[in-house]
């Protein structure tokens, strides 16, 4: 740990390292973790979002050769160059000459109350048995907790003692129990932690390559490291050149975001929300979720109106939309006019025609009569920019709108978005991602993209609050930074950790054991397993031959034997089904082998996942073959 005397609001970069840091009145404590190219802001006393001055104050913000720069720098190298800053002020220009920026009174986003907040924390993660004991999740509550590792506990009861204090003051009678009744320590976890390999270097070693391990919580392993690890100083990279992260390979196969059910995803996001408070406090960061505020927003329409809304609308004309149509129209109307054009995203549409169209679109889209053909290429970028302003909430939620500073951070933020916003965002990075493949062309490189999207998806609508000079642009340059970490991990971000899930198999296998344990459905599970077993004793007889039967009840082909391999994967199975339903409408990359049942409720299965390394997680499960909607 490196301690340096700042000046609160600082922006600190560095290179080949993940940094947490501690803001506080006169200094930051900075502790370098698994590497990560990133730039950090540090937490500003004052909350909410910025309104970046234009013209020369944004030139002074950059510095010049004379006078003194406004901020210090903890490193020799900024991840985002001066002239890419440039174009970041320019754009916020862009914006506040459109008008847009205007429309609305400003608002401040406000911490809530202590108590208030431990309050709605506990809620949020399935423990308000914790403190009310009339709430409705007291038996999911006490599954949950004994999956949780030391530190996620250590956040628990935190906030436990928190609340318990709080109510103390007010004199208000409260059943918070005692936190020693509730946690008992778990040696074999402990030792497991320990004992295990620490995170970029697999077994102990000195491996080269950058790895990221997603089998261990993120806040034990800034334990190990905080506990004894040597730091590491940073090292100079191209602007352009983040390091390439490697996931070592698991037989069970990668779960990405939409894989699971929406039963287990429930799990997942309350394990998500209490594993990222772990990880805060264990660096020392103190992350103050906002209040959710009451903005006034249009009930109907394209443009201001809430992504919830937008897709009950759209779900009405197409069922299953996960990403706004109108959003899905200009995406393609950029493409279909080429991503070689120069500037495309940085060079604005003319504002008066930008706006006509805004127009004519809210009256043509629905009815399908919007002519697209006339339609500019520049100009529809204009409109993407507008669409994602014009949100009456950020895509990137207030809640945790400061807590967005780091690779482990923002994986599990990203799966604390609701979904509307976690799908909408990820259809914008993978567009910014197509854009950045055409660079050569269009010289739109990943910084470029970065610095002109960044005002667009941070300067929201309704949102705004005056900040020094100082702060300006430390908070342009680390919102920037936060969308070269969203574009270029967006395959990463969008991955549930295997930590995480194996506690949602510790759970449904906890509620199992709490069902057989009750008479009545154990008298029926008697009653189910033994029909089961009259009419499973053809696939039984089959699973001790070595093979698995698959079910594909959606097609005439109800099921196959597959026989058993150690090197049987997903894909091998999909591959044999679709060699025998020769009638097949459905593409393959519509098509997915599914893990259901036993300690899952559903999974969809990545194609490199090794069936039998899988079985032996789960001895219990189904296999059955579904198509998917992407």
């Amino acid at each position: 740990v490196s301690k340096q005397p700042h000046s609160t609001g600082m922006l600190l970069s560095s290179y080949d390292c993940w940094s947490v840091i501690k803001a506080s009145e006169c200094d930051v404590d900075l502790v370098y973790f698994t590497p990560l190219s990133l730039s950090l802001c540090s937490r500003s006393r004052r909350t909410g979002q910025y309104n970046v001055q234009r013209g020369k104050a944004a030139g002074a913000a950059l510095g010049s050769s004379s006078g003194k720069a406004p901020y210090q720098r903890c490193s020799s190298q900024d991840s985002l160059d001066e002239q890419a800053m440039v174009d970041y002020f320019k754009e916020v220009e862009i914006i506040q000459c459109s008008g847009d920026a205007e429309t609305q009174e400003d608002l401040q986003l406000k911490v809530a109350d202590e108590g208030e907040q431990e309050e709605a924390w506990l809620m949020e993660a399935g423990l308000a048995t914790l403190f009310d004991e009339s709430a409705s999740d007291g038996e999911d509550g006490i599954v949950l907790l004994s999956t949780l590792t030391r530190t996620q506990a250590a956040a628990v009861e935190r906030r436990v003692e928190t609340l318990k204090q709080t109510l103390r003051k007010r004199n208000k009678p409260y059943s918070v129990p005692d936190v020693r009744e509730i946690f008992k320590p778990s040696p074999a976890s402990q030792s497991k932690v320990r004992n295990g390999a620490r995170p970029g270097a697999p077994g102990g070693g000195t491996d080269a390559e950058m790895d990221i391990n997603l089998e261990v919580s993120f806040s034990e392993q800034a334990l190990i490291y905080k506990e004894g690890l040597k730091v590491t100083q940073p090292q100079n990279e191209a602007d352009d050149r983040l390091p390439d992260f490697k996931v070592s390979q698991d037989k069970t196969g990668q779960t990405r975001v939409g894989d699971l059910s929406a039963e287990d995803m429930k799990k997942v996001r309350r394990l998500v929300l209490i594993e990222m408070s772990a990880l805060f406090d264990t660096c020392g960061i103190e992350v103050k979720a906002h209040k959710a505020l009451k903005v006034k927003v249009r009930e109907s329409g394209l443009f201001g109106v809430s992504l919830s809304t937008l897709l009950e609308q759209d779900q009405r004309r197409i069922p299953g939309t996960k990403v706004p149509l109108i959003l899905q129209h200009l995406i393609s109307h950029i493409e279909e006019q080429g991503l070689d054009t120069e500037g495309v995203l940085r060079i604005p549409g003319a504002a008066t025609r930008v706006k006509a169209v805004c127009h004519e679109l809210e009256h043509k889209f629905y009815e399908g009569v919007f002519p697209w053909e006339s339609l500019k290429q520049h100009d529809t970028a204009s409109l993407l920019k507008l669409f994602i302003r014009e949100l009456p909430y950020p895509l990137l939620t207030v809640e945790y709108f400061n807590a967005f500073v780091s690779l482990q951070a923002l994986n599990l933020l990203v799966l604390l978005l609701p979904k509307p916003n976690r799908d909408t965002l990820k259809a914008l990075m993978e567009f910014f991602q197509r854009v950045i493949d055409h660079k050569d062309r269009n010289k739109m490189t990943l910084n470029n993209v970065a610095v002109v999207m960044a005002p667009n998806i941070f300067m929201c609508k309704g949102f705004r609050s005056k900040i020094s000079e100082q702060q300006e642009f430390a908070m342009a340059t680390g919102t920037a930074n936060i969308v070269r970490l969203l574009i270029r991990y967006q395959n990463l971000l969008w991955t549930i950790p295997k930590f995480i899930l194996n506690q949602v198999r510790k759970q449904n296998m906890e509620n199992q054991r709490k069902m057989n344990r009750d008479r009545a459905v154990k008298k029926l599970l008697k009653k189910m397993a033994y029909d089961r077993e009259r009419a499973s004793n053809k696939q039984e007889t089959t699973a001790c031959r070595g093979f698995i039967r698959v079910q594909a009840p959606q097609f005439s082909m109800v099921s196959m034997a597959v026989q058993l391999t150690e090197d049987l994967k997903a894909s091998d199975v999909l591959t044999r089904f679709l060699s025998q339903e020769r009638t097949l409408s459905v593409k393959r990359e519509d098509l997915c082998l599914y893990e259901m049942g036993g300690n899952i409720k559903e999974r969809c299965l990545d194609e490199e996942t090794y069936i039998k390394a899988l079985l032996e997680l789960n001895p219990s499960a189904e296999w059955v073959i579904k198509s998917v909607q992407h």
